[in-house]
């Protein structure tokens, strides 16, 4: 079975071949890959796709999954409202 189509983050919409090229491009850790493809950007902030790139990362390049999960976790953001926006001063 071919999975270069398998999409890994749905919120970005961003294939397991789009991952494994960036991988061989020299992307090897998982804030590169954030940077170059977008993937773990979307509402979950990678917390399902984050952990299969980095196993693929794993699996391709040797390294550690301890190497590959130094990750910088930021809180979720969340919208503001327009009521929000108008009483600020």
């Amino acid at each position: 079975m071919n999975d270069d189509n398998i999409i890994v983050c749905r919120c970005e919409d961003i294939t397991m071949k789009e991952i494994r090229d960036a991988i061989k491009e020299g992307f090897t850790t998982l804030e590169e890959i954030k940077r170059v493809l977008r993937a773990g950007m979307g509402p979950c902030q990678g917390k399902t796709c984050g952990p299969i790139i980095a196993r693929e990362i794993v699996k391709m390049t040797g390294k550690s999954m301890e190497e590959v999960m130094t990750q910088k976790l930021r809180p979720p953001f969340g919208g503001i409202t327009f009521k929000e926006v108008i009483n600020d001063e």
